[in-house]
Order: structure tokens, then C-alpha cells, then sequence
């Protein structure tokens, strides 16, 4: 949808702020309309369907928040925007639990305002082309507990939906923390071998000495401590699916004998000397790249091509950012209920400070810091400052505080604004650190007035 076509009503009893707004959003393309006060707003409402909303919370005659109510009353899908010179943790809260987009405190920078509109009315575009998708996916395919619509995503989903219906052994590569196991279950849910078991098995997480028997089993009075048979995973996993989790830390003479089950899918139990045989499916998975540790000696490049007949490569969440907002929903969703807590939304400044983080851990280290989040949080919205992200930060301005800068990169195209944010980040958290968190010391060591440095803390999404 392009701007033109996209139709925002400016509600403010300030004039010269009407009209701000108002040259401000018309020159990038919307179509806008102003209202001088709330009962005049919610008139034009009920006559006309806006995109957006941008609305101040103290209006002269009637609330803001009852025309946010009014609005979402009238049409759900309306994005509302609040401003006010006078919004607090409280209010934002409020507005956000009646439907609210976001709120956005005065002064405001009017390029980050702009940012955050387009950010609004593109999400609202994202997820009616979101339900779109879903309901397809749920015709043709359940992904069980994945999250997430980024094209790197639903490619990976089309993999799933291709190599489901074969019997082909997969290899599933990616970084630690991004779904492999949750892509081995989907692929197990939508094959023929659904109603079998689907074995799990973390292979760096079973000592060397028990490594054979876990996977084979064994005959009673074979080693010391054998008081009974056992049966081997490999055999719990007769007509379904076995997963090997971090199939590289498999040692070598545990390599020889998996490559048989593969081959031949028969194996000997520990003290045993008849084969047993299995009707399996073999999925495995790896953090490491298995063509280097074949060339290191470490992994036999028989048992790899056996392995790695099709391989689905699990993107990392810095290269699917815009997943996150989804992700975060997921887990909010999954720990407020487990915790008994009624919070219900993630504030959209939230999302833009986890957008700007790599998260090295992936999805599992989303997932730890919503999980603290949840537990610590004492309102019922996620804002910046209910964010468990201390150990993040410093990360964070490690990395800015070792740059160096390259104006070579100019001639390819940069982002000074983004350069500039993670400068001043940097700056306010290394004079926070100096002084202990006295906010009056670190606005005098940065040569700003106490008021500038709550301003850049809300701008920047820094924890208070």
C-alpha cells in the first residue's frame, strides 16, 4: 500500500501542532486530516474509516483514551498513535492495553516520529498479508510451535512441506538457539511415520562409555551394571523418527556403527549377537560445518553423505529481525500464562530495542530474556525499562567502544542515523557506569541538562 492511499487523522487541541503534523505527514505522501478536539475526532470517525491515528492524550475537552476507545470501538483495525508532553509509564500502559500502537512523548524527534508511523502502518499491512499466510499454512501444513513469517522462514517451511512426504535422511544445519529440533518434530508431524514415535537424542549430552548401550541397548550380565535388558533409543524409535541433535560430537567408533544402522538399518545390542532390525526415519542436526570437520579427520565423509541427502539450513535471528516481534508475542503469550501474569503486550519501543540487538544465543536467548522479563515485570506491558537486558547492553557497547571508523563505507551507503544513536548509546551508558547511575552526575560528565538526558532515554529505549 503505498502512502498515498493511506489516510491519518491528526487529533490535537494545539494549533501550531496540527499543523506541524499536519505539512510533516502530507509531504511524505498521506492523506491528513486534523481534528481540534475530541468530540470533533470521534464525528469524523464514525464517518470514515483512518489507517491511523495520531492522537494527544490531554485534548480540551475530552480524553484521549476515550478516543482511543472510540476509535477501536468503531474499527479494530485502526492504528492509534498517542502523544503527550505529559505521558507517564502509567499512561502509556493504559492507552497500550486499550489498543493502542504506541505512545510517543513530547518533544518529539520528528524523524523517529515519522519512523514509528511507518513502522505502524506497514505492520498493519504485515499482518493482514500475515493472516493470509497463515491460514494457508494451516491448511496445508501444522508447524506445530514455530514462529515466524520472514521469506528465509517460509522457505524453510516449503522445505519442510517437500521432504515430509520422503523418506530421505535430512541434515538440519544452523547456529545454536534457531529451531533445528522444532523443524525435525514438524517435519516427523507431517510425515507418514506421524503416529510413531519421534526419539530425540542430544549426542554431545550422553557420556562416551554409555553411548552405545543408550543407543542400542543391551543384554543383561553384558558390562558391570547390566541387571536387565534394555532397549536401545534406536529401537524405541521402530516406525517413527530418530532425531541426533549435534551429530558432530559423535566419537568415530560410534560413527562406524551408526553408518550401518544407516545402511542397512540393523544393528547388534550391547552383548548381543543377533541383528535387530528397524524401520526408521534419521534426522539429524548440526552447529558445526560437517564438510570441515570431515576434512579435519574428525567426521567420516562416508556416514556425512549418508546423512546429508537434503540439508535444511536454519537461518540465524539477526537475519530474520523481522520475526522477533513475533517471537516475542509467542513467548510473552507462553509465560504469563505459566506464571499466572496478565501482560499482554510487548510495547513496540520494546521491539525496536531487541530489533537492534544480534542476539547471539538466537531464539533461545530471545526466549531466556522475555522468560525474566515476565517473571520481573510489575505492569502489564513490556515497555523498554522492563526489559532484562543489562548483560546485553554491555555487549552492546563493547562492540561500538572497539569501532573504529570507516569512511570507506560511505561510497557503499550508510546509516548515520543508526551510527549515531549507537554513539550516543554508548556514551550515556558509559557515563552511567561512572557514575553509579546518578543521572545528574552522568548528564554533567555529558555536558547535557538532566531533562536532555531523559529525553535520550526515551528516544534510545535506555532502562531508567
Amino acid at each position: 500500500m503505498s502512502n498515498k492511499s493511506q489516510q491519518i487523522l491528526i487529533i490535537d487541541d494545539e494549533l501550531s501542532m496540527r499543523k506541524l503534523l499536519e505539512l510533516m505527514l502530507s509531504k511524505e505522501g498521506y492523506k491528513v486530516s486534523c481534528a481540534e478536539n475530541g468530540k470533533t475526532a470521534i464525528s469524523m470517525i464514525n464517518k470514515k474509516d483512518f489507517d491511523l491515528l495520531l492522537c494527544d492524550i490531554k485534548l480540551g475537552d475530552i480524553s484521549g483514551l476515550y478516543v482511543l476507545r472510540a476509535a477501536k470501538k468503531q474499527n479494530q483495525n485502526t492504528v492509534v498513535i498517542m502523544i503527550s508532553a505529559y505521558a507517564s509509564a502509567e499512561t502509556a500502559v493504559e492507552a497500550m492495553n486499550e489498543g493502542a500502537y504506541d505512545y510517543v512523548p513530547k518533544p518529539f524527534d520528528i524523524e523517529e516520529l515519522k519512523q514509528t508511523i511507518k513502522n505502524a502502518l506497514d505492520l498493519k499491512t504485515i499482518e493482514h498479508e500475515k493472516e493470509i499466510i497463515d491460514s494457508e499454512l494451516k491448511k496445508n501444513l501444522h508447524f506445530g510451535m514455530i514462529v515466524g513469517n520472514s521469506p528465509r522462514m517460509l522457505h524453510v517451511y516449503d522445505m519442510v512441506r517437500q521432504v515430509a512426504k520422503t523418506k530421505t535422511n535430512i541434515l538440519i544445519s544452523g547456529e545454536s538457539g534457531t529451531g533445528k529440533e522444532l523443524i525435525a518434530r514438524a517435519i516427523h508431524e507431517q510425515s507418514s511415520r506421524r503416529d510413531g514415535h519421534f526419539v530425540a537424542i542430544n549426542c554431545g549430552g550422553i557420556p562416551e562409555t554409555l553411548m552405545e548401550s543408550e543407543l542400542f541397548g543391551h543384554k543383561k550380565g553384558s558390562f558391570t551394571g547390566a541387571t536387565h535388558d534394555k532397549k536401545g533409543l534406536f529401537k524405541i524409535a521402530d516406525k517413527g523418527t530418530i532425531f541426533l541433535d549435534e551429530i558432530g560430537e559423535f566419537s568415530l567408533p560410534i560413527q562406524v556403527k551408526l553408518l550401518r544402522v544407516i545402511q542397512e538399518r540393523v544393528f547388534k545390542e550391547v552383548g548381543g549377537n543377533e541383528d535387530v532390525s528397524v524401520d526408521i526415519r534419521i534426522i539429524s542436526a548440526t552447529n558445526k560445518r560437517l564438510e570441515d570437520e570431515v576434512v579435519a579427520g574428525n567426521f567420516r565423509e562416508d556416514l556425512f553423505y549418508r546423512l546429508n541427502v537434503i540439508e535444511i539450513k536454519m537461518p540465524p535471528l539477526r537475519e530474520r529481525k523481522n520475526d522477533i516481534r513475533a517471537l516475542a508475542q509467542h513467548f510473552l503469550e507462553k509465560y504469563s500464562k505459566e506464571m499466572d501474569k496478565k501482560i499482554t503486550k510487548v510495547s513496540s519501543y520494546a521491539i525496536d530495542l531487541l530489533q537492534k540487538y544480534d542476539f547471539p544465543g538466537n531464539i533461545r536467548e530471545l526466549e531466556n530474556l522475555l522468560e525474566r522479563s515476565v517473571a520481573l515485570s510489575n505492569t502489564n506491558i513490556i515497555l523498554p525499562e522492563s526489559l532484562v537486558i543489562s548483560i546485553h547492553k554491555r555487549r552492546w557497547i563493547e562492540g561500538i567502544k572497539d569501532k573504529r571508523f570507516d569512511l570507506d563505507e560511505v561510497s557503499r551507503g550508510v546509516s548515520l542515523d543508526a551510527i549515531l544513536e549507537k554513539i550516543e548509546r554508548a556514551y550515556i551508558e558509559k557515563a552511567l557506569d561512572c557514575s553509579d547511575g546518578n543521572k545528574n552526575k552522568a548528564a554533567s560528565l555529558l555536558g547535557i541538562n538532566l531533562r536532555s538526558l531523559r529525553y535520550r532515554f526515551e528516544k534510545l529505549g535506555i532502562e531508567k
